[in-house]
This record gives structure tokens, C-alpha cells and sequence, in this order.
């Protein structure tokens, strides 16, 4: 939606985002999203409904793993 910034996949290389772009997270897939360390992010979150499913939140991300 707006501001800048980052989607990464457990194992995976982080990716910069931008206004306009569309991640497809697919079920079961451990991952982090936020705004970059020099600007604000907004984005929308879209699910959809499943059977037998739930969200998790895990451990937040380090500073250390963050930078």
C-alpha cells in the first residue's frame, strides 16, 4: 500500500517491498514482514478460509537477524 518495506521466507532471501506488490504466501510457510529501518510500511492482508488451519505467530525477529 505504502512506505517500504521487507517479506522474507524462513531459510530464504529476504525481499524488499514495494507499493504495488503482491507476495502469495502459501499454507504452512514461516516467514516475517515489516517496514524497513528508515521508513514505515502499510500494507493489506488478505486470507483465505480454510478447513483445520490456524494462524501462528512465532518469535519475534532479532535486531541482529533484522539488519
Amino acid at each position: 500500500m505504502a512506505g517500504r518495506g521487507w517479506y522474507q521466507e524462513w531459510g530464504q532471501k529476504a525481499r524488499e517491498l514495494h507499493p504495488g506488490d503482491v507476495v502469495n504466501i502459501p499454507p504452512e510457510v514461516k516467514h516475517w514482514h515489516g517496514a524497513a529501518s528508515d521508513s514505515w510500511f502499510s500494507h493489506l492482508a488478505v486470507e483465505v478460509p480454510g478447513e483445520n488451519c490456524s494462524n501462528e505467530w512465532l518469535e519475534a525477529v532479532s535486531d541482529e537477524v533484522y539488519r
